[in-house]
């Protein structure tokens, strides 16, 4: 019986090693987010049913009623959106390394690059660092979370590659590192020249759309609905309760919406984002790309709230920029509707000094909207 392990451990050259060894032995593991409090690390326990638990120390603890791996498994990954409970992704070594061949032809990785691991590894953009580098034979410096003076240290003693998220990326120079991977959520208006936009998702084993294009292998389109739909090698088959990710013909559908402009992807949000106000549909996405450029915005999510009378209104909720007056509703109107038709603008502006976000710092829009309810 092929068994899952989890591992409740931080990043770490030990782990490593332990994941190395679980899969010599032909098992399976999983990484438990050191960042879960101790009922919640119960919780997912008891969902996953692991064969033995990991700590920190290497010390396993055998575990009751465990459910064997299917076929080829030897990864399950905790979905990370910022709606609803997380699924457990499950991925076989076929899928991984799909990834990691891709993914590093793409990038142009030679065996002189370093990859430097500072995001958390219970996320797939952190860990997949790790096994692309086991996988493709880099060397990987290690960190446990982000730090900027460890990841400039890092940098100066060799390593060349990394993944970020744009709030991290904001507190570095980017050219310390030859190419940066940035994903996580909403890339800043202006990106560094060696920096690679990807779109991705837990299912799809980290970014399979680099800058709007997809890696080797992987097909996209859009649905009549506006949903992005990927196919390829690396993406996942099943989760662990053996509900399916993939149609019958291998789409997976992403709950994203989307464009397709000059045969390149743009996404928009999740298509549960779209607001509906008078008849029209808005992408919030195209609001906020817009709203950034302002001089007194310093971040913004535009979300839509009930109203009587045109079914949503078009609701700006925005961080102003400390070095600016606060702006009003109509000078935003007035700035979005240079750029966009007039039913884009907003309706309604909220100010705010701080917005509820993920682990990987995406704005977490449902709690937004039910703040902004009560």
């Amino acid at each position: 019986m092929r068994e899952l392990v989890a591992l409740d451990m931080p990043a770490s050259n030990l782990l490593v090693d332990i994941i190395r060894a679980i899969w010599d032995d032909g098992n399976g593991f999983v990484p438990i987010d050191q960042r879960l409090s101790f009922k919640a690390k119960q919780v997912l326990v008891k969902s996953l049913r692991p064969s033995q638990i990991i700590d920190s120390t290497g010390t396993s603890t055998k575990i009751q009623g465990a459910m064997p791996l299917e076929n080829e498994q030897c990864l399950a990954m905790a979905t990370s959106g910022t709606t609803g409970q997380p699924k457990m992704v499950m991925f076989t070594m076929a899928q991984i390394m799909a990834s990691a061949s891709a993914t590093s032809s793409h990038i142009g990785v030679t065996f002189s690059d370093k990859w430097l691991c500072c995001l958390p590894i219970a996320h797939i953009g952190g860990l997949s660092v790790i096994l692309r580098a086991l996988l493709i034979g880099n060397p990987v410096e290690i960190h446990n979370g982000f730090n900027a003076d460890d990841v400039k240290a890092a940098a100066k003693d060799g390593a060349t590659l990394v993944s970020l998220v744009p709030t991290a990326m904001a507190r570095l120079d980017p050219y310390i590192f030859r190419k940066i991977i940035l994903g996580g959520s909403k890339p800043p208006a202006n990106i560094p020249s060696n920096t690679m936009v990807t779109y991705g998702l837990t299912e799809t084993g980290s970014g399979v759309v680099y800058d709007g294009m997809p890696l080797t292998g992987v097909e996209f389109k859009v649905a009549s609905s506006q949903e992005i739909m990927l196919k390829g090698p690396m993406i996942a088959t099943r989760y662990r309760s053996g509900a399916a990710i993939q149609d019958d013909l291998g789409w997976f559908h992403t709950g994203d919406a989307g464009r397709i402009s000059h045969g390149k992807l743009d996404v928009d949000g999740r298509i549960d984002e779209i607001i509906n106000t008078g008849g029209e549909n808005i992408s919030p996405a195209l609001v906020e790309r817009v709203l950034e450029m302002h001089p007194k915005v310093h971040q913004v999510a535009v979300i839509g709230l009930p109203d009587p009378k045109w079914g949503e209104a078009v609701t700006a909720v925005v961080i102003p920029n400390p070095n600016h007056e606060a702006p009003r509703l109509e000078e935003l109107r007035d700035f979005v509707k240079s750029e966009l038709p007039p039913h884009y603008a907003p309706t309604r502006l909220q100010l705010v000094s701080r917005m509820p976000t993920t682990n990987l710092g995406k704005i977490q829009k449902n709690v937004l909207k039910k703040q902004l309810a009560e």
